[in-house]
């Protein structure tokens, strides 16, 4: 019962995550926000996902090819890096691919287990990757609607999926 309760809101803010990407115009994509390009945010909140959701402590987990060492870091201030909105969408789709597999085969028995090497049950390292994921959605949410006056839909706890192709807005 616990899983299914995962997987459904898992699917609901994958979508909305990939929504929020597909609403970012190629204008803000480079804008600055406290010294840091809008991609950066975008970046740190998938790195996240792809490091804290299943097992941060996974010894054959591999940075995307892209990745250099503070590259998520929101502390840095990127020089010449830079992540095209093409690589993000990639990046979202594997991990988005790989979610959806951990989650379609996690029971509710192993939500109290500890992935191999983690000191955190898998309940635990779900429940705060929501916690982060959505706080920085959050924040990228408020710089779109600050500087485009338009909402990036949500589907909330019983919204529907919108029949259009993304990127979806609520109307004005």
């Amino acid at each position: 019962m616990l899983c299914d309760d995962i997987r459904f809101l898992t699917g609901r803010a994958l979508w909305e995550t990939e929504n929020l990407i597909k609403c970012i115009p190629d204008t803000l994509w480079e804008k600055r926000y406290d010294g840091l390009p809008m991609w950066k945010y975008v970046y740190h909140t998938l790195y996240s996902m792809d490091r804290w959701y299943i097992n941060p402590c996974d010894p054959a987990y591999q940075n995307p090819v892209f990745h250099t060492d503070t590259l998520a870091d929101l502390n840095v201030i990127p020089a010449n890096e830079r992540i095209s909105a093409e690589q993000i969408m990639d990046y979202y789709t594997r991990i988005k691919d790989k979610i959806e597999k951990y989650i379609n085969n996690l029971t509710d028995g192993d939500l109290e287990k500890m992935p191999d090497g983690c000191d955190m049950s898998r309940f635990r390292l779900i429940l705060g990757q929501f916690r982060h994921w959505h706080r920085h959605m959050g924040i990228i949410y408020g710089f779109l609607i600050e500087d485009t006056g338009k909402w990036p839909y949500v589907l909330n706890m019983q919204g529907q999926y919108p029949a259009g192709p993304m990127p979806n807005y609520y109307p004005l």
